[in-house]
């Protein structure tokens, strides 16, 4: 079986604007990086239904998000929901092809038709709690995905694993009362959103492992494999679901963690190893943050080229 990419050019129609780190071109640079990777399959991704965005999020926000986007007529025109989140025309099916490329993973890596999966899609969702969007997140994939698979495909305990260099304060607040759903972040602190910190436990189920500014990898190795992958250990998911951000690299302009390629290749491979070992191999991973693009692009290369083992 092969490591299934998903993709489509709809998520490079959500513009938040010429000047905005969130763009297009990260979609572009991370397929110029893990096309045509050995042990691949490239398909489309699919729109998530509104039943499945339900499992995460209101159904009064996905309302209230259909009635601000901007009509295409009007290609130049956005909402601000708030200082850095934007929808334009084209935002919601974008979004949209996120969350069902994510759902549809899970359904594939479940009935044994990929050994897992990377979904190369755009905005990032580990903000975007229930109701609010942030932090150029609209919808939460992993967080729609992991709520599919308990629902459609009999998940018990889902795991999500999020090593972007931002924490992922929607996550941590959709899942924090939620024991059958463990939230492993690592990220910079401080930064941006000003949550993540170790007291931050949820009913249990959360662990947040902080980094000081230029940690480097030599730290943040050692956090996972103390801390982050014993966790993993203990709880013992049936389903791995990765919030994958690659702006923790050395080279990212929005933080200063210094990580490098082979920091990704690492985390990516210890988590693969546990999944054949323990869950079947039903690992899913979801594009999040990244901003430098040809970091992003041999990151995401790395990545992916350790899901294809």
């Amino acid at each position: 079986m092969k490591t299934l990419i998903l993709h489509h050019d709809d998520c490079l129609r959500h513009d938040p604007g010429a000047r905005h780190a969130e763009s297009p071109a990260r979609i572009t640079a991370v397929m110029n990086g893990i096309r045509n990777l050995p042990g691949t399959e490239l398909l489309p991704a699919p729109l998530a239904t509104e039943a499945q965005l339900e499992l995460a999020h209101a159904a009064d926000y996905w309302k209230r998000l259909l009635e601000l986007e901007p009509h295409k007529k009007d290609p130049q025109s956005r909402i601000a929901l708030d200082a850095d989140t934007f929808l334009s025309p084209g935002s919601l099916d974008a979004t949209l092809r996120s969350s069902g490329a994510a759902c549809f993973a899970v359904d594939q890596v479940f009935e044994g038709r990929a050994k897992n999966a990377f979904c190369a899609t755009r905005p990032p969702g580990h903000h975007a709690n229930s109701t609010t969007a942030m932090g150029f997140c609209l919808l939460n994939q992993a967080a729609v995905a992991a709520r599919h698979a308990q629902q459609s495909q009999g998940a018990g305990r889902v795991a999500i694993l999020d090593f972007d260099v931002h924490h992922g304060n929607g996550t941590q607040d959709i899942f924090e009362d939620s024991p059958d759903v463990l939230y492993i972040s690592s990220h910079q602190i401080p930064l941006y959103p000003g949550s993540g910190y170790p007291e931050e436990t949820g009913c249990g189920n959360i662990l947040n492992l902080p980094l000081a500014p230029g940690s480097g990898s030599t730290e943040f190795r050692r956090i996972w494999s103390d801390h982050g992958l014993k966790a993993l250990e203990v709880f013992s998911p049936d389903l791995v679901i990765i919030s994958a951000g690659f702006d923790a690299h050395i080279a990212d302009p929005l933080a200063q963690l210094e990580l490098v390629d082979e920091d990704y290749g690492w985390i990516t491979s210890e988590i693969c190893s546990f999944a054949g070992a323990n869950c079947g191999s039903r690992v899913v991973s979801v594009l999040e943050g990244g901003y430098d693009l040809n970091a992003l692009s041999s990151a995401s290369a790395a990545h992916v080229a350790a899901l294809a083992g």
